[in-house]
């Protein structure tokens, strides 16, 4: 009796068969700059470059963490995949680069095509949010490697920024100010604390008009096109992306150390979400700041002048943002955040 890749757990039928599921999701990513299509062995892509001086690729490479384990128990893979690409394109987005393409990598222990259909439908949706093309991926089918029903899911992008325009820090100044985006949620962050404050028994508790599990899985928002709106109008001197290690770790990356970040703390309208984590934690407000994005997903230090008008922009787009601290000089001692 022969022992086939079957019988050993690796079905490479439904591998076809979630080839051709996806294909539809990842060619609506397509423009004419993908060359090529879904199963070559690798993506192909010819930027434009025209009006460039120096083009710079900047990449940028993550996942979605334990956040995951909400998504194996309600059923819901689309948002999942929104996440994987926002945690990427959001930071390269942070020097200004726009996102080319984009390239995912899912791990499971047995292969459900409508699973991974699911995920990658949201992982083309977060692409066309962003403007990047999915021009490849690979789907790993690991038997005993992974608890059935569960997977692993990441992703790498590329963008490309002239560097005249490229976002580094070097303009911040004493006086800027300091504009925070609204975040949907608790984004990707800090769900191996969440899933032990809330256990799984607790998510399909009714919470505000939804239940707590899917207010947890609300897909991280992805910020890349009104934040290059705003770049191609106005010049912004730095920007952070507000992710794990939240305010206190995130936003002093994005300046030198001879500046500090003034945050005022009842400046925007900080999500229920985060009252319930306090609460059930009960953390301080340090160790709040320091682990979610308290309602910020992203931050734009700009110039005093232009702010109002920034602001008026970014509402226009349907951004939710508010000017919510400065940036002053530091002083010897003096930490890089501080709170008022």
């Amino acid at each position: 009796m022969s022992i086939d890749y079957k019988d050993a757990g690796v079905d490479i039928e439904k591998g076809y068969e979630a080839v051709q599921r996806i294909k539809a999701d990842v060619e609506s990513t397509h423009g004419p700059e993908v060359l090529g299509g879904i199963g070559g062995f690798g993506g192909m892509f010819a930027p434009d470059v025209s009006g460039m001086t120096q083009p710079i690729l900047v990449s940028g490479t993550d996942g979605v963490g334990t956040k995951l384990k909400l998504a194996f128990a309600l059923e819901k893979h689309d948002s999942i995949g929104i996440d994987c690409v926002a945690m990427c394109v959001n930071d390269v987005v942070c020097v200004g680069a726009s996102p080319l393409f984009f390239l995912d990598y899912i791990a499971t222990g047995k292969l459900e095509p409508e699973q991974v259909q699911g995920i990658v439908a949201g992982i083309a949706e977060g692409c066309r949010q962003s403007g990047a093309a999915l021009v490849g991926g690979e789907t790993a089918e690991m038997p005993g490697f992974y608890a059935r029903g569960e997977y692993d899911v990441a992703g790498f992008t590329v963008g490309m920024v002239d560097k005249p325009d490229m976002i580094d820090g070097s303009k911040v100044n004493d006086g800027d100010v300091i504009i925070g985006l609204a975040s949907s949620g608790v984004h990707s962050n800090g769900f191996s604390l969440i899933r032990k404050l809330f256990p799984e028994e607790q998510w399909n508790d009714a919470f505000g008009s939804s239940t707590l599990g899917e207010t947890l899985l609300a897909p991280t928002k992805i910020y890349v096109k009104p934040v290059l709106q705003v770049r191609d109008k106005y010049d912004i001197h730095a920007i952070a992306h507000i992710t794990g290690g939240g305010f206190i770790e995130n936003i002093p990356r994005a300046y030198s150390a001879e500046f500090k970040a003034v945050i005022n703390k009842g400046s925007w309208s900080k999500p229920e979400i985060f009252d319930l984590i306090q609460k059930t934690s009960n953390l301080d407000d340090t160790s709040m700041y320091n682990t979610f994005n308290m309602g910020i997903g992203m931050v734009l230090v700009v110039a005093r002048e232009d702010a109002d008008a920034i602001l008026a922009q970014l509402h226009s787009l349907e951004q939710e943002a508010a000017v919510m601290g400065r940036i002053e000089s530091r002083q010897d001692g003096e930490a890089a955040l501080c709170f008022e």
